[in-house]
This record gives C-alpha cells, sequence and structure tokens, in this order.
C-alpha cells in the first residue's frame, strides 16, 4: 500500500529494477558501474516526471529531502548525460510497462496530436540550437490559434487511456500524413479522429493493408456524412484524448521545452510518456491487489 511519496519511489523503484535486470543485457556500458544505479537513475527520472519536477537546475532542491533514498544522487550535467544515454532504455521500459497491461488489447483507439514548441516564436531568428536540422518547423496549431516552430507529437491512445504509440513530427506536417504513417504499424484496430484525419483514400488503404478501420468526423461541406449517433459517440469518446492531452500538458510539461538540443528534447519526451505509462501501471495493480488506489497522476499531491 502506497501511503506517502516515499512509499512510491520505493514502489516504483522495484518494480523498475525488475524490468532493468531483464532488458540490462541490451545496454552494456564500458566502465567501473556508477554509485547510482542505472535503475535508480531511471526511478529518479520516472518518479521526478510524476512530480512535474522536469527542470534540471531545480532537481537537486526537490530531492534534498530525500536524498536518503538515493545517496549516489548524480550531480546535474551526469545526470543530464546519463539520462539522454538510457533514453532508448527508459522508450523500451515504458514497452514493457504496456505490454503488462491488458488495456494494450484494446481495439478501439483515438488518434490526436499536440504542440512541441522546442523555441519562443520571436527568439527562432537568433536560436543556436540544432532544430532546423532535425525537422523543427513552423506550424499553426488550429486548436490554439496560433503558430509554434518545434514539432507535433501524435498519440495513439486507447478508449482506457493508455498512450499505444506516438510519433514526433515537424510542425508543419498535416495530422493526416502523419496518422497515416502512424497508423500503417497497426493492424486491426478501429481509430476515431477528427476532421484532419478525413480521407477516403487513406482509410481504404488501411482498411485494406492494415484491417484498420479510421472513422474520423467529416467536414460541414462533405456529402457524405456520418450519423448523428455516430458523430454523438464519437464526440463523447474524444474527450478522453483531451484528458490525456491534459495531463501530458499540465502535469508533465509536455509543451514547455527545457532541452537545448533534439536528443535532449527526445530523451524527455521518452521520460515523460514512461512516466504517464509508469502510472496507469501502478495504479492497475494497486486495483488488482485490492489496496488503496492513488488517482492517477495525482502524485505531487502525495
Amino acid at each position: 500500500m502506497i501511503h506517502d511519496f516515499e512509499d512510491f519511489c520505493l514502489y516504483a523503484y522495484v518494480i523498475i529494477d525488475d524490468i532493468w535486470q531483464e532488458i540490462a543485457p541490451q545496454f552494456v556500458r564500458p566502465g567501473p558501474q556508477p554509485k547510482c544505479s542505472d535503475s535508480e537513475l531511471i526511478t529518479i527520472v520516472l518518479v521526478s516526471e510524476c512530480r512535474g519536477w522536469d527542470i534540471e537546475t531545480e532537481l537537486l532542491d526537490y530531492w534534498e529531502p530525500y536524498l536518503a533514498l538515493f545517496p549516489g544522487f548524480p550531480e546535474r550535467s551526469r545526470f543530464n548525460r546519463r539520462r539522454r544515454n538510457l533514453a532508448q532504455a527508459i522508450n523500451l521500459m515504458r514497452r514493457v510497462f504496456m505490454q503488462s497491461l491488458d488495456l494494450s488489447q484494446d481495439g478501439q483507439c483515438i488518434i490526436d496530436s499536440l504542440p512541441v514548441p522546442v523555441v519562443a516564436f520571436h527568439l527562432v531568428p537568433s536560436s543556436s540550437g540544432d532544430w532546423a536540422a532535425y525537422g523543427a518547423t513552423f506550424g499553426k496549431v488550429a486548436s490554439k490559434k496560433q503558430t509554434i516552430f518545434g514539432y507535433k507529437l501524435h498519440l495513439l491512445i486507447t478508449l482506457s487511456g493508455l498512450i499505444l504509440d506516438f510519433e514526433l513530427a515537424p510542425a508543419h506536417a498535416s495530422d493526416l500524413a502523419v496518422g497515416e504513417e502512424l497508423l500503417s504499424n497497426h493492424t486491426d484496430l478501429t481509430v476515431l479522429g477528427d476532421k484532419g484525419y478525413v480521407s477516403a483514400q487513406v482509410a481504404e488503404d488501411l482498411q485494406c493493408h492494415n484491417r484498420l478501420h479510421l472513422l474520423a468526423l467529416r467536414r460541414k461541406n462533405q456529402k457524405e456524412q456520418l450519423s448523428p449517433f455516430l458523430v454523438r459517440t464519437i464526440n463523447k469518446v474524444r474527450q478522453l484524448i483531451e484528458t490525456v492531452n491534459g495531463q501530458l500538458t499540465d502535469q508533465f510539461n509536455i509543451e514547455k521545452n527545457h532541452a537545448h538540443s533534439f536528443y535532449g528534447l527526445c530523451a524527455r519526451l521518452y521520460s515523460k510518456l514512461a512516466a504517464h505509462t509508469m502510472c496507469i501501471y501502478i495504479n492497475r495493480m494497486l486495483d488488482q491487489a485490492n489496496v488503496l488506489q492513488i488517482k492517477p497522476l495525482a502524485f505531487p499531491n502525495i
């Protein structure tokens, strides 16, 4: 049973360490073992994301009362370097969490995108980062009536709120083009989308090659419209992705970039998405054990 933040840290560490023992052979590195083990560092990363502690210059201050849990807590530059080096391991851990959940077998999903700006609009001309070299572009965010410089994170989410898959794309790329690429990696799904995913040809191709049924809201000027019942159903179900987007934005600060490079951004995104999945995993495990369940993503209040 989890009573407080220290209990949560211990619970998370035990789960992460068990998984790490299985996947560690894929990430062998030379040199002596660090004082802070890889499983400890991953625990620090994911728990920090759960608390919204994603600014490295403030991280040690946040952890100061709990350093007894991790006596080998690394200094900032080493922490950043090791997190980047373990980015693929953290993403693999997210997939292990996901595959352990029966929620991932849900045959109905929602697709949507959210903005990931990397440089403030007025600072783009003087930016010294490598963003443009890695595909960052200007793009419009219709829902917020704004233009950003950076990327969009496209999410495929089950009806239970689990992030099944994702793709980071330039901000100018259309939802339809990226959505088709993302969905082409999946089969036997019914996927609901907004008007940005309307295309009879894309829907037909996905149905033919992937046995995937893409249902998108129609534009008002289209001849073929969905039934009122189906429109109401899609609108109701799509509120779930707004909830997940809200969690990623408000708690995990996914729209606030503190990285100075593309690979730093990727490491942070992997961490945030893995932490989100870990929260669902822990709550499901607690629920199955019939113990007190912590509300998803409510850890900052512990």
